[in-house]
C-alpha cells in the first residue's frame, strides 16, 4: 500500500527499509538504528550503517529477493530517486511511503511527517525547527549581498546541469547563487559553448552524482578562463534530510571563501 506523504499512522513500524540516501541518514539521526534493517548501496551515511546494514541494491535497481527476505513492514522511497514501476510492485506487498521533495519547505515538512510516521515526532520537530531557523539566519546574513550568476554541473560526457524545478536550484537560491539555467527544467544537457554564452560568473562542479575532481576543474578552466570554477560537496546541495543542518554552515563558509 502506498502511504500519503503526510500520513500519520498509528501502526508502529519496526522493520524499515530506506531506498533514499538522504532519508537513510535522517532515519539514523531520528534514532531508528534498531528499526532500519535495509538500505541501498548509495546510503553511505552513517558509515556504521553502510558497513553493517543489509543492502537491497541501488536506488534505481532494487533486489526484490533480498527485500522479501528482510520482510519489511515499511519501505521509504522518493518520487525522483526511485523507479515508479519498482515502487508500485513493492506497494503490492508492503507499506511504502513516497516523498516528493523539491525545495526547502518540502524538506522541512518531510522531516516532521517522517517523525510522525516513525514515532519520533519530538525529535523530528526539533530538527525541522533548527533547520528552518538556520536558513532564516543565513538569509539575513546574505540580504545585503548580490546573488552570484552560477551554473551547477552534475554530470560530464555529456555535461549536465541542475536547472529549475530541482531541489538543488532551490538550495542555490538559499545559498546566495542565481542559477543561470533556472529557465530550463530539471537536468538538461549542455555544451561548454552554451555555457560560455550564459556569462556565468561561477561554475560549481559537484562531487555527486558525477565525482568531479581537480583535473575536471582544470579542463573546464582551460575552456572558460574568465569564469571562476569551484569544486563543491554535492551532498550539501542535494541531500534533503538532516544533512541540511550541516549545509547551512557549509554555504556560509563557502561564500566567505569566495
Amino acid at each position: 500500500m502506498i502511504l500519503n506523504e503526510n500520513r500519520t499512522n498509528k501502526r508502529k513500524y519496526s522493520r524499515i527499509i530506506s531506498l533514499v540516501p538522504s532519508q537513510t541518514e535522517l532515519l539514523f539521526d531520528l534514532g531508528l538504528s534498531e528499526e532500519v534493517i535495509g538500505i541501498t548501496k548509495f546510503c553511505v551515511h552513517p558509515t556504521e550503517w553502510f558497513k553493517n546494514k543489509t543492502r537491497v541494491g541501488g536506488t534505481k535497481k532494487l533486489n526484490f529477493k533480498i527485500i522479501d527476505q528482510l520482510s519489511p513492514d515499511l519501505i521509504i522511497a522518493n518520487k525522483e530517486e526511485n523507479v515508479k514501476e519498482q515502487i508500485e510492485e513493492l506497494a503490492e506487498k508492503y507499506d511504502v511511503w513516497i516523498t516528493d521533495v523539491n525545495n526547502l519547505d518540502d524538506a522541512i515538512h518531510m522531516i516532521t511527517d517522517l517523525g510522525k510516521l516513525t514515532d519520533r515526532t519530538k525529535t523530528a520537530t526539533a530538527m525541522a525547527l533548527r533547520i528552518k531557523e538556520g536558513f532564516e539566519k543565513l538569509k539575513i546574513s546574505l540580504s545585503d549581498k548580490r546573488k552570484i550568476a552560477t551554473a551547477y554541473f552534475i554530470w560530464k560526457d555529456p555535461y549536465m546541469v541542475a536547472a529549475g524545478n530541482t531541489f538543488i536550484n532551490d538550495m542555490m537560491q538559499h545559498a546566495g547563487f542565481e542559477n543561470v539555467f533556472s529557465d530550463k527544467k530539471r537536468y538538461p544537457e549542455i555544451s561548454l559553448a552554451e555555457m560560455s554564452a550564459k556569462n556565468a560568473e561561477l561554475i560549481l562542479l559537484s562531487s555527486e552524482p558525477y565525482p568531479f575532481k581537480e583535473k575536471h576543474k582544470r579542463e573546464t578552466e582551460a575552456y572558460l578562463p574568465h569564469t571562476k570554477i569551484e569544486l563543491v560537496d554535492g551532498e550539501m546541495f542535494s541531500w534533503y534530510g538532516s544533512r541540511l543542518i550541516k549545509s547551512i554552515n557549509y554555504f556560509q563558509s563557502f561564500l566567505n571563501k569566495l
